[in-house]
């Protein structure tokens, strides 16, 4: 999937992956991101953004669509600041600092200071199997030493329902992030009753996964 293809879903008002409360695995087992500076990648308009922001949280996403980013600032009451700096534009308002651009091209210089938390509800499980090991490494280069991340994926029978949203299962979770951080689980749950969406396009199985990801001390 390409750029085009998430400005268009945005364009378009095709946003079933936005959430319109905040997420329940982030109210659980959030509370370790309290007080840091937290990175939210792929973000769009995430009302878990405000409630980070809540407890506390320096809230640094990155988001593609420029649509999204104006949507959650304008939703908030907040007028931010655009400056112009590294590969895209910064939106800063509040505790609230986006950047516009592509999730790759960033540097952990450009994120402003040193992000010592990561809140990952809807990046991972956005992108396709040969996209998911870079994003992985790219997250941990983004983060500071010591860094304390809440993961949340998606499991079902991949071959019933295209992606996105993907599965990405337990052995995969541990592939991608056994070299880079403590990947723990804390809780697996079914969600199908929750999300008739999908039942729609004919799961029968649904199971969402939080995880709690622990970056080495350098």
């Amino acid at each position: 999937m390409d750029p085009q293809f998430w400005h268009a879903r945005w364009a378009r008002g095709e946003i079933g992956f936005h959430l319109d409360r905040v997420h329940p695995m982030l109210a659980r087992y959030g509370a370790p991101l309290a007080g840091r500076r937290v990175l939210v990648p792929l973000c769009g308009k995430s009302l878990d953004m405000v409630y980070l922001a809540g407890l506390g949280c320096t809230v640094v996403g990155i988001e593609l669509s420029a649509a999204a980013i104006d949507a959650f600032f304008a939703e908030h009451g907040l007028e931010p600041a655009v400056s112009t700096q590294g590969p895209g534009r910064i939106w800063q308002a509040g505790p609230y600092t986006l950047l516009e651009g592509d999730y790759f091209e960033f540097t952990a210089a450009d994120l402003g200071a040193p992000c010592t938390g990561l809140y990952d509800r809807a990046a991972l499980i956005a992108l396709p199997p040969e996209r998911r090991s870079a994003y992985a490494v790219h997250a941990a280069h983004l983060l500071a030493s010591g860094a304390w991340g809440l993961l949340i994926t998606l499991e079902y029978p991949q071959e019933v329902m295209a992606g996105p949203p993907f599965s990405v299962p337990e052995s995969e979770v541990r592939t991608l992030y056994g070299p880079l951080a403590e990947a723990r689980v804390l809780a697996v749950e079914d969600a199908l009753a929750a999300e008739p969406r999908f039942a729609e396009r004919g799961l029968t199985r649904l199971e969402q996964c939080a995880w709690a990801l622990e970056f080495p001390v350098a």
